[in-house]
């Protein structure tokens, strides 16, 4: 809200239905010229007003204004209508104050980006890449580790751009390598990655609509692999950094493969035969779309471990890590990723991954199989999420853990072996909540509480368990607020219109090039 240049009426503030009664013989008349005199003078002491501005200096001029501005605007935030309101129009009158909307202003603008400074991680990388399972940074969340978190989500939603940005792949050429526009300029793509159904849709289908083409086709681009190329960067970071991101469900065959929720053993199991060993077993649809391949493009699981390779051999003697993220589907890949990368690549660098709004992936004996290669996983939750509970039997982390720990842990230990559907989650979670939002509605729908940019927007206003949203986040919401209007407070879109923003003109993200990062 923009302060306007005139004072307010002063009559708005004048009592209404009193009537004085004065004696005229006692009371002296005060002529209108005399008050005017006073009331002047009494809002120069208010407003403090100076001497008068030379305005053959526009410097001097342009400071006078704004300061002038300022003290007016501390003039009516100084009146603190609140206090005088009932105690149920506090809430609304703190709102609407001048402070309160001219940060809402910004959150809504995406012209008015800030930066918070990246802190020096060299000699703390490996604790927040997971060293110590995130111990002590999670809750309360660390100021550098909230930045991570963020920049790597931000990878994501560069996958997705890419992908809706030309979702169709060619059924009979090889697709040449894509462009992505990165978050994050001292990253460079290597390598595309492509993943594949092992199922078809019969071929009527694309004979009675063949305008769905690219939600029918087998293979579909879903993420990529980027490398720190940046000296400085890998300065900061202390080492250099490969990131492999892959994108969520888009395309028909992919939820088709989601629905495949059996469990399946891996086939590169060593644990086979060892007794009292839970045998490593992942979704069938999630390891079909990761180890198939057709003759255009080679499976992800060929892909990215080929690639990593390559890259590990290329910067050998340098310190390095590895990084995978994704969400929803992609975070159900990731773990696949990384399982492979810690398995089949020799002398593997560090592996850590961070997902957003992953389902469960394999059973008990998958979770054990990745604590035991060292692979660090972050799963960030949202609480109203329900893509996180799912496959499997509907028992809550803390519950299972209860149960195992009492007598019902020896039948447990049997359901791992013998249910198709005995799904258990890996690593250590990172819980956040909608309701926590101060814009979100505490009623969000499913794709709300699902989508990747309201868990960006969650993670970036976390502070603690305890604790409120952040007050100083620095996210916009523009985006937020254009993907998710219905789930929007309506006090916060009915003041979007009132701030006059347009918010669909200013929503229009470069394809070709560099992405901002407004997170902190």
């Amino acid at each position: 809200m923009q302060i306007g240049t005139t004072l307010p009426n002063l009559h708005l503030f004048q009592p209404k239905g009193v009537n004085f009664k004065c004696n005229a013989q006692t009371v002296k008349t005060i002529s209108s010229t005399e008050m005017t005199k006073k009331h002047i003078s009494n809002l120069e002491k208010l407003l403090q007003k100076s001497n008068p501005i030379d305005s053959s200096n526009p410097v001097i001029e342009q400071s006078s204004n704004r300061s002038i501005e300022n003290r007016r605007k501390n003039l009516l935030e100084g009146l603190n209508l609140a206090n005088i309101w009932p105690d149920e129009m506090r809430k609304a009158a703190e709102d609407m104050s001048p402070r309160h909307l001219n940060r809402l202003k910004r959150l809504l603008s995406s012209k008015s980006i800030e930066y918070s400074p990246r802190n020096n991680l060299a000699n703390r990388w490996r604790e927040y890449h997971g060293s110590n399972n995130w111990l002590g940074l999670l809750d309360p969340l660390d100021e550098n580790l909230r930045r991570e978190l963020v920049r790597y989500g931000e990878f994501i939603q560069s996958a997705y751009h890419c992908f809706h940005s030309d979702p169709a792949t060619s059924a009979d050429e090889v697709p040449p390598e894509r462009h992505v526009a990165l978050p994050d300029r001292s990253y460079k793509v290597t390598k595309s990655l492509y993943a594949t159904s092992s199922i078809g849709l019969p071929k009527w289908v694309d004979d009675v609509a063949p305008d769905l083409g690219w939600m029918t086709q087998r293979s579909s681009w879903i993420g990529y692999v980027a490398v720190c190329d940046d000296r400085s960067e890998i300065q900061r970071m202390g080492r250099r950094d490969i990131v492999i991101a892959l994108r969520g469900t888009a395309t028909c065959l992919e939820w088709a493969e989601n629905f495949r929720d059996l469990l399946v053993e891996q086939n590169d199991n060593d644990d086979d035969n060892d007794e009292g060993v839970v045998q490593s077993k992942v979704e069938c649809g999630f390891l079909s779309l990761y180890k198939t391949g057709d003759h255009r493009v080679p499976s992800l699981a060929e892909s990215v471990v080929n690639e990593v390779q390559r890259l590990i051999e290329k910067y050998k003697g340098e310190p390095l890590s590895i990084t995978v993220t994704g969400h929803s589907l992609g975070a159900a890949l990731s773990l696949l990723v990384a399982d492979d990368l810690s398995t089949c690549v020799p002398n593997a660098p560090p592996v850590a991954v961070f997902s957003f709004g992953g389902p469960r992936v394999g059973n008990r004996g998958f979770a054990d199989r990745l604590n035991d290669n060292n692979v660090k996983v972050l799963r960030i939750v949202n609480n109203q999420d329900v893509i996180t509970r799912v496959p499997g039997m509907f028992v809550s982390e803390s519950l299972d853990k209860k149960l195992r720990e009492s007598g019902a842990g020896r039948v447990l230990e049997m359901l791992d072996c013998r249910m198709p559907w005995a799904y258990s989650h890996v690593g250590t979670e990172f819980r956040v909540d909608t309701k926590m939002s101060p814009f979100l509605k505490p009623n969000a729908d499913v794709a709300c509480c699902h989508d990747l940019e309201a868990y960006l927007h969650l993670v970036d206003g976390f502070t603690a368990s305890n604790c409120p949203f952040r007050p100083n986040a620095k996210r916009s919401l523009v985006r937020l607020l254009n993907e998710q209007r219905s789930n929007f407070k309506r006090l916060y879109t009915s003041k979007g219109k009132d701030l006059t923003i347009n918010l669909d003109r200013e929503h229009n993200f470069p394809t070709s090039s560099c992405l901002p990062s407004p997170s902190s």
